[in-house]
């Protein structure tokens, strides 16, 4: 019995490690970006392009702010209209780095100690005007900008890469960052 209830408690430890740590990964044959600034990647960044997933489904001008922290973490802001119920969403979140913070892979939650790796693989690093993002799996993907439009040329560059390193993008979304009906984003209080 002793022994049935051991291998059941190393289960279920290595269930919630998994749960919280598990989803840390970046896809293989993938590198984040080196030499990364993350005051240079604070601020607002607009989503240009993403695989849809559920947490995103059915959201235009979706964008993020990322705000350094005093703790060394990051708070993260996301917003996005649904048009389903016509209304804006905001999720706030927690970042810190996976690695060393010269490195673009950000551990980021949104809830409790539960966490997704957030791999910065391609970046303007002159400027800062551009991202190409993955999670743990080329399920997740996403090219971000500081401005609400991209460069076409760059865009294409963009899709081309993540196309090279197995991405499969057949159902990339373009994210409607333009759309003048949509009703502004209520001030803060």
């Amino acid at each position: 019995m002793k022994i049935l209830s051991g291998i059941i408690l190393a289960f279920l430890i290595a269930s919630v490690s998994y749960l919280m740590f598990g989803k840390l990964g970046i896809p293989e044959g993938i590198s984040a970006v080196k030499g990364f600034d993350v005051n240079r990647f604070a601020g607002t960044w607009y989503e240009m392009a993403r695989l849809d997933h559920g947490f995103e489904k059915g959201m235009s001008h979706v964008s993020a702010e990322y705000s350094p922290q005093d703790d060394g973490t990051l708070k993260v802001i996301n917003k996005g209209f649904e048009a389903k119920t016509s209304t804006w969403q905001a999720t706030e979140a927690k970042a810190g780095f996976i690695e060393s913070p010269d490195v673009g892979r950000l551990k980021v939650s949104f809830f409790g100690p539960f966490y997704g790796s957030y791999n910065i693989i391609d970046l303007d690093e002159e400027n800062y005007k551009y991202a190409m993002v993955t999670g743990p799996s080329t399920r997740f993907f996403w090219i971000l900008s500081r401005d609400k439009t991209l460069d076409n040329a760059v865009m294409q560059r963009l899709i081309k890469k993540a196309i090279d390193l197995g991405f499969k993008l057949d159902k990339l979304i373009y994210v409607d960052q333009k759309d003048e009906t949509v009703p502004a984003l209520p001030s803060k209080p």
